[in-house]
């Protein structure tokens, strides 16, 4: 049976109390999603390095990484250095993706990789067998609180059939945008087994039970 793993984003937290609101999901979500952006790479700016590396060895549960930032070449190493379970960058800022893979594994994190929703599978294809998760958008990065994009579930279908071609342990299958209690198992329906939820979570009245109710449609839906 498959593995699932949600991801709560903090992008949509109460930012005054994140200490509080980690606390909320931090007994029912395996990791922490971090989004760190630059307002280069995307149009808006989050976490800087010094808070991230706060959050990170603040966290009660792993931290997964997100780096929408220009300069992943240089700077996705300082994040697995600083603590973080899992580092993600995105192949159309880096100008060596290979380099960015050893520098965050020879950092001591898992290696994510992830691609906007107009970049091609086949183009990023020939590293998936190199990292530890690929992340697919299901929004154009930059925002919290986008529309699903459906139309993003054949390319999941067809990195699903790569990855499971592969010898174990496998590549995680990540998405990330608009995931929620009625989009979640599409997603999963296409091959996804991690999730990012951000919205869906911290805008609910109570984030674990959130959090529980999409485990239940993954494990106990359509998909058991």
């Amino acid at each position: 049976m498959t593995s699932f793993r949600i991801c709560p984003s903090i992008l949509n937290a109460d930012q005054d109390r994140l200490p509080q609101e980690i606390a909320r999901i931090a007994l029912d979500a395996e990791l922490l999603h971090l989004d760190i952006m630059d307002n280069i790479f995307v149009p808006n700016k989050t976490f800087d390095f010094a808070q991230s590396k706060a959050i990170i060895e603040e966290s009660p549960i792993p931290v997964d990484v997100h780096l929408m930032i220009t300069d992943p070449d240089h700077l996705a190493a300082s994040y697995a250095q600083a603590g973080a379970a899992s580092v993600t960058f995105h192949f159309e800022a880096t100008t060596d993706p290979a380099g960015v893979i050893a520098s965050i594994r020879g950092g001591g994190a898992r290696v994510g990789m992830a691609i906007k929703p107009k970049t091609e599978l086949e183009i990023v294809a020939q590293f998936i067998a190199d990292i530890d998760m690929l992340l697919i958008m299901t929004v154009e990065p930059g925002f919290g609180g986008q529309s699903f994009m459906s139309d993003m579930m054949p390319k999941v279908k067809k990195a699903r059939t790569i990855i499971d071609l592969l010898p174990n342990p496998r590549p995680w299958l990540q998405v990330d945008g608009g995931i929620s209690l009625t989009t979640i198992e599409a997603a999963a329906t296409a091959g996804a087994d991690t999730f990012v939820v951000g919205s869906a979570l911290f805008k609910a009245e109570d984030p674990a039970i959130a959090i529980r109710e999409m485990k239940n449609i993954l494990n106990h839906g359509r998909l058991a």
